[in-house]
């Protein structure tokens, strides 16, 4: 927590002064209180006291009061305004923080982990420095203030005092170490419970085909209930505070009138009236320290579960990525749209297995490159090397003729037009999603936006769309069919003009027909550059320049698709399950 603290401004650390300032303030003002009212009960019982002296105190006090809610107010206001900005600047630390991650670093926090660090770990500590800058504060000035107003007046009733707290004390650390080791799992369950929740909301198609609500409705039960469980527990023992403090609070009052009454009968009378008034002001001193242990309560309950969202933002904070950025921000060769493996071996972090072994070949520019092989030859993985999604465990990956590890990303990812396995498409409009986040190139025109979806062959259903080229796109594309999101999405790349084009196999929920009239729009569009692409269709990259075909993450095979059907038997194999022998021996 502490840690998380350090990152105040100045201004913050300011006005929590000016709070403390404000604070002390208003504990002194409810501490005149007691003073105002014993002068007005001697007032009240000494002959000859004028009514204008109990209308002044009375007066002084509700002053006292005033003063106490406006430096409540105002102090409320600070801690809000301070809770909130802090919270805002963590929450935007640690969504940077992970877009600063590797792959391999998110996949350390599941997606609801993050979800629920980003929003509602940040949300209890953004409530504890709410509460704690007020009640952490004021509680033990207010408490050590009373005390020692009190001290002198008696010894009977300070022991009572004293015998209250100590029992106050015990319950809040009882309930304290019952419930903290709780507390640690209660998040955890938090991200389970999202987790279902994520999983059921993306999967409802399959839930629904296969008739599996019940089966959902008893997973998400299940730890809804450990949460339920854990929390009912948690807050049934904090429960017993408040019964607690009201009975030690209404218990010292019984006690310390108890004690007076007895002490008034046995005093002589010109001391009576100076102990009744020393009565009514102790009880309501004691009960402003009880007050203070009960808001130093209300801390207890909420320190726990805070320290354990800190602990969480810390190990996201903490996270160091592998991915170290390059000094390079501008071309250093004459090189352009090259792209180079050069003994090129991969394996997954903790992995035993190297699931890329050896891999060379080189892509100049102009030239298109395929990748073909069976599911988990690693042809994906491969070419999430070159925008470094990953780093190579062994060898070089050279853009350009420089290794991608020197190259700032920002710098690399411009250089690539990257159209993934899965099409990813934002909330937002058509053009936002094709010109998103201008690419990293600065503003993009609707007559470029409008080009690239041509050529993405993606016009016609665009403006058929309400509003068209300006038309809603749901968050996930949920709105448009996989087709649709995939043309979009080369679209996107295309918007860009990059040195080099990835496809990871982007081109699989495009009908035949489709495919193959993009491909050609897309080679006339594309002929400067080198276009990557991965593909499971050999009639997607049959006229490719040059097929690599992998197999187990080695290269078993490397050429033009007619050397291939005569030099490597796995590409045979593939290609024979795909076409028969007379459509291959025409194609290519």
């Amino acid at each position: 927590m502490l840690k998380l603290l350090k990152s105040f401004t100045k201004k913050e650390w300011l006005l929590s002064i000016l709070v403390v300032l404000l604070v002390v303030f208003q504990v002194w003002l409810d501490l005149k209180l007691p003073d105002y009212m014993s002068q007005i009960t001697r007032l009240v019982q000494t002959e000859g006291s004028q009514m204008s002296e109990i209308l002044q105190n009375g007066g002084y006090m509700i002053l006292c009061a005033i003063g106490s809610l406006f430096a409540a107010v105002i102090t409320g206001y600070l801690t809000s305004s301070i809770s909130s900005n802090f919270s805002m600047k963590l929450r935007e630390k640690i969504f940077t923080k992970v877009e600063e991650l590797s792959m391999n670093e998110v996949k350390q926090f599941s997606t609801s982990s993050l979800i629920t660090r980003t929003t509602n770990d940040v949300t209890q500590i953004e409530m504890l420095i709410a509460m704690g800058l007020q009640l952490l504060i004021k509680a033990p000035i207010t408490a050590i203030w009373a005390v020692t107003k009190i001290l002198n007046k008696s010894w009977q009733w300070s022991t009572i005092t004293g015998v209250a707290v100590v029992i106050l004390l015990g319950v809040i650390g009882l309930i304290t170490t019952l419930v903290i080791p709780r507390f640690k799992k209660v998040q955890k369950l938090i991200d389970n419970i999202n987790n279902v929740t994520r999983e059921n909301l993306t999967g409802i198609r399959v839930v629904r085909a296969f008739n599996a609500e019940e089966y959902q409705e008893d997973k998400f039960q299940n730890v809804n209930n450990n949460l339920t469980k854990l929390q009912t527990f948690n807050q049934t023992t904090f429960s017993i505070m408040q019964p607690v403090m009201y009975l030690i609070m209404y218990g010292i009052t019984l006690a310390i009138y108890f004690v007076g009454a007895f002490l008034i009968e046995n005093a002589l009378m010109v001391d009576k009236l100076t102990i009744f008034g020393d009565m009514v002001v102790f009880s309501s001193y004691a009960m402003q320290v009880i007050m203070s242990f009960l808001m130093l309560a209300m801390i207890f309950m909420m320190l726990p579960r805070a320290e354990v969202s800190a602990n969480r933002i810390n190990e996201v904070l903490d996270t160091e990525s592998t991915i170290k950025d390059g000094n390079l921000d501008k071309d250093i060769t004459d090189e352009r749209g090259t792209v180079e493996f050069k003994n090129v071996s991969f394996k997954y972090p903790d992995a035993e297995e190297y699931l890329l072994k050896d891999i060379s070949f080189k892509a100049n520019k102009g030239e298109t490159i395929a990748f073909i092989g069976s599911t988990g030859s690693g042809k994906s993985t491969l070419i999430n090397l070159i925008p470094r999604f990953y780093d190579v465990t062994k060898g070089e990956v050279l853009v350009d003729g420089v290794n991608v590890k020197e190259y700032k990303q920002e710098f690399l990812y411009n250089k690539i037009g990257y159209i993934p396995q899965k099409a990813v498409m934002f909330n937002g409009t058509v053009s936002s999603n094709v010109a998103y986040g201008d690419n990293g190139k600065g503003e993009i025109s609707k007559e470029k936006i409008k080009e690239a979806i041509n050529v993405a062959q993606a016009t016609e259903f665009v403006e058929k769309m309400e509003n068209t080229y300006d038309a809603h796109m749901a968050s996930g594309g949920t709105n448009v069919s996989g087709g649709q999101k995939q043309r979009l999405s080369i679209a996107r790349a295309i918007a860009r003009d990059p040195e080099i084009y990835i496809f990871d196999d982007s081109f699989s929920a495009l009908d035949y027909k489709t495919d193959s009239i993009l491909r050609k729009e897309l080679k006339k569009y594309t002929k400067d550059a080198t276009t990557l692409i991965v593909a499971q269709r050999i009639g997607t990259i049959i006229n490719s320049d040059k097929i690599i075909v992998l197999d187990e993450g080695k290269v078993v095979g490397e050429g033009k698709h007619k050397d291939l059907l005569k030099t490597c038997e796995v590409y045979k194999q593939i290609a024979l399950s795909q076409l028969s022998k007379e459509e291959l021996e025409n194609a290519g």
